[in-house]
């Protein structure tokens, strides 16, 4: 597979930016440069460079030109999975159910590669979701929500898992199910929080598994609110 630079399927823009991945320092050259180099016209080459910014593989400034970003799975995800939301708002269910899928898939993985200053992290954020839960009014620890369960999955080394995992967080917010208010739901929520994180700090995995297996189940029982976002 080495020996063929590029798959097919792939623009010539997206070819030439994985051919010339090492070079130049991540800058890349002018469009009509690469036009005169592969015989492409700028007109297509500007299309096709729309597409690789809409897939977060560059950015394009006005005075640095075209820069390649590091490779993350995210933006393809997000653009797809908006999509599909927005012609049937049950796809983020289905997207939701593929997230437990991968969430207990690596859990073993993935928290075998923690390291105790995560661990701290983890036991951070079930003390800041406790104090908003007990304050007067209560708050919803959405964003300790979120980043725990990243920080659980943060040490994988793997772009697609982490860009999926991403994505589920930022089509939650965007389809509302952060304002949910069910307050017995939520302390529900973390209580087995608190069993995960205890479990992991205590290098207990199987009950940390225990804990996220019936922490999904409470997923599946969970009423879901209205989806109209729009994804613009």
């Amino acid at each position: 597979m080495n020996e063929r630079p590029a798959p097919d399927l792939l623009s010539d823009f997206l070819r030439y930016l994985a051919t010339h991945a090492n070079e130049n320092g991540g800058r890349i050259p002018p469009l009509a440069e690469i036009s005169r180099e592969l015989g492409v016209s700028v007109a297509s080459l500007r299309e096709q460079l729309e597409v690789a910014r809409a897939l977060g593989l560059v950015e394009v400034r006005p005075r640095t030109g075209i820069r390649r970003l590091p490779y993350t799975f995210q933006p393809a995800v997000r653009q797809s999975l908006a999509y599909a939301i927005a012609i049937d708002p049950r796809a983020f269910n289905a997207f939701s159910d593929l997230r437990n899928h991968i969430e207990t898939a690596y859990w073993y993985e993935a928290v075998g590669r923690l390291n105790s200053e995560d661990h701290d992290i983890l036991r951070g954020l079930i003390v800041s979701a406790k104090e908003k839960l007990a304050s007067s009014p209560p708050q919803i620890p959405h964003k300790e929500h979120r980043d725990l369960h990243l920080t659980i999955y943060r040490r994988l080394n793997n772009p697609f898992v982490q860009g999926l995992l991403e994505t589920y967080w930022e089509l939650y917010e965007a389809v509302g199910l952060n304002i949910y208010t069910d307050f017995t739901y939520l302390q529900q929520v973390w209580r087995y929080h608190e069993r995960m994180v205890e479990a992991i700090c205590s290098r207990d995995y199987a009950a940390g598994y225990q804990a996220l297996s019936e922490h999904n189940e409470l997923l599946y029982r969970r009423s879901k609110p209205a989806v109209g976002q729009n994804f613009e």
